[in-house]
């Protein structure tokens, strides 16, 4: 079972309250590293560079798109980085046990989910532009910037979506469970918090909070993807696929993503049916065609089952360690 994974480790309340708080102020402490390096080396360490490192809004628009958009994505590089160093450090265990309960992590599993959110995200911009809002659309593509943008996300997108994963239906997710010794409330408490650390997005300034209904939506879909296929393999191919077809297909002024990509789209920023069609009906499809693909039984249980230690059972004076290979006390 995949919150279990977390009893091979050092798994103390302790230690993960002092993980979740080293890793959150790492995270925004690195998010923040590179524009700062950047303006410094663009203007110098002065009065400018200092005005226009405090206006977050200045920041943001000071750089090309392209290097801005690497800026904020590397931040989360080398957030993801030193999150695995602090689990290691502080847990005592691997990042294969953080990331799925099978023996090795499935990387099959990982690029089908990522090929159907791909493919299924392309095919509903391509039918809204050609077909049901052409005029929301103005083609963008050029094709040095372009390419620049490509070679960014496709090798940093991947690692931006890795960290909030982790950390969220990972760390969180194993952690909250043990402790609570419930399935359904890590699964709650995680998509509360992933939607709400989302709440400063533009997207949300300019469509209202209704388009919280979709972040949380989000986080409660991939949460259960996470309790059901017993690993993180299916919301990361997800969530990457998800992140860079935005960045690459489609994109506004008004995006937390604003990136040279083919399409921008110049419609009014406004939330409606499409956020609860999003949710309520495409979210659960999702679920069930990864359901079929592999055989997800026993829904109640993985959901809103216990979370249970492993019990070390004496045999001819060896250790039997029910479904788990090894158990650390944490002392």
């Amino acid at each position: 079972m995949y919150i279990e994974q977390a009893f091979k480790g050092k798994s103390s309340g302790a230690r993960y309250l002092f993980g979740t708080i080293a890793v959150f102020f790492s995270w925004i402490c690195l998010q923040i590293i590179p524009f700062f390096v950047a303006l410094v080396l663009k203007y110098g360490y002065n009065e400018e560079m200092i005005a226009i490192f405090i206006d977050q809004n200045r920041m943001m628009t000071d750089f090309s798109s392209n290097i801005t958009f690497f800026l904020m994505l590397f931040g989360f590089a080398l957030s993801l980085f030193v999150f695995f160093l602090l689990y290691k450090a502080i847990h005592k265990n691997s990042i294969t046990n953080l990331t799925t309960s099978r023996t090795k992590i499935d990387w099959g599993r990982f690029w089908f989910s990522f090929s159907i959110i791909a493919i299924l995200n392309i095919v509903l911009i391509l039918v809204d532009y050609f077909f049901l809002s052409p005029d929301d659309y103005i083609f963008n593509f050029k094709l040095v910037p372009f390419l620049v943008l490509a070679i960014i996300a496709i090798l940093f997108v991947p690692l931006q979506t890795s960290f909030e994963e982790y950390f969220f239906r990972g760390y969180l997710m194993q952690g909250i469970g043990i402790k609570t010794g419930y399935r359904w409330i890590p699964l709650l408490i995680t998509s509360f918090i992933f939607g709400a650390m989302h709440y400063a997005n533009p997207e949300v300034t300019q469509m209202g909070d209704l388009v919280m209904v979709s972040y949380f939506g989000t986080a409660l879909m991939l949460g259960i993807m996470t309790l059901m296929d017993e690993g993180l393999e299916l919301s990361l191919g997800f969530h990457a696929a998800n992140n860079m077809v935005a960045a690459l297909l489609v994109t506004a002024d008004w995006t937390a993503f604003n990136t040279e990509s083919i399409f921008r789209d110049v419609s009014s920023p406004v939330a409606g049916w499409d956020v609860w069609v999003s949710v309520l009906v495409i979210y659960p499809l999702i679920l069930l065609v990864y359901a079929k693909r592999y055989n997800w039984e026993n829904w109640g249980n993985r959901l809103f089952g216990k979370v249970e230690k492993p019990k070390v059972v004496e045999t001819y004076g060896v250790a039997d360690i029910e479904d788990l290979s090894e158990i650390r006390e944490d002392y």
